[in-house]
This record gives C-alpha cells, sequence and structure tokens, in this order.
C-alpha cells in the first residue's frame, strides 16, 4: 500500500477571524490529522506560545507533538536601505500575513532546517513510523 505525504495550505483568510484559540485547535487537528500545514502568514507570539503548551499537554502514545518554524521573507536577506523599507512596509501594511508558517506531527517531521534562503522540512521514512507502530503494541 502506498503511503503519501499529505501538505494542508491554510490561506490566512481562513484563520484571521478565529480567536486565538480557534486558531490554535484548528492548526493542532490537522497536524493530529498527520498533516504537514503550510500556513500562510504567522500567529502571534502568544499563540505559538499557546499552540506549544496545548501540544505538550496533549502528547500521549498516539500524538508525539509538533515542529514548527517560521518564516520572514526578506528579514535577513535584504542588504539595501530600500529594500528594508520595503519589507517594513509590507509588514505594517499586511501585519501577521507577512511570512509563512510550517507545522508538522513530531511522527512525521523529524527537522525543519532554516536558512534565509530556504526551508527543509526532513521527515522520518514511511517503515520507520511503522515500526514504531508495532513496537507500541
Amino acid at each position: 500500500m502506498a503511503s503519501g505525504l499529505t501538505l494542508q495550505f491554510v490561506p490566512y483568510q481562513d484563520i484571521v477571524d478565529l480567536s486565538s484559540l480557534g486558531r490554535i485547535k484548528k492548526l493542532l487537528r490537522l497536524a493530529k490529522e498527520d498533516k504537514i500545514v503550510l500556513l500562510e502568514g504567522r500567529l502571534k507570539k502568544e499563540e505559538e506560545t499557546e499552540l506549544i503548551k496545548t501540544t505538550m499537554e496533549q502528547i500521549n502514545n498516539e500524538f508525539k507533538g509538533i515542529e514548527l518554524a517560521v518564516i520572514y521573507p526578506g528579514e535577513t536577506t535584504a542588504s539595501d536601505l530600500l529594500e528594508k523599507m520595503k519589507n517594513n512596509l509590507a509588514s505594517i501594511v499586511f501585519g501577521d500575513r507577512v511570512g509563512f508558517t510550517v507545522i508538522g506531527p513530531a511522527s512525521i517531521v523529524k527537522e525543519i532546517k532554516q536558512t534565509p534562503a530556504k526551508i527543509q522540512v526532513l521527515t522520518r521514512a514511511h517503515n520507520e513510523r511503522e515500526k514504531k507502530k508495532h513496537r507500541k503494541k
């Protein structure tokens, strides 16, 4: 049986009208469904903290937690003053919509590596996940 990796894109528009708790519940539910979430924009710092706290409270044999990374385009790559000004203006105009957030279940995502130019999501092999499931039974 073939198994695939599911990437779920969540546009900022899908979370903008949700409460902080609603955002956290939605993102955590997707991660618990073994989906890697690609969220347009970012959570507020308090929401990130609450997401991690809520995740820690729900860890058990079936759910191993999450890996999380936030990307702010242009933040570290902008070298000239004009580019930095454009990035600051975009941040003021678009707020939490600027950037990109990746959230994945720790049972699938081994590590998320970031550089200014790219992001790498390193996943566990399917057979590695299956072995861990069978050891628990």
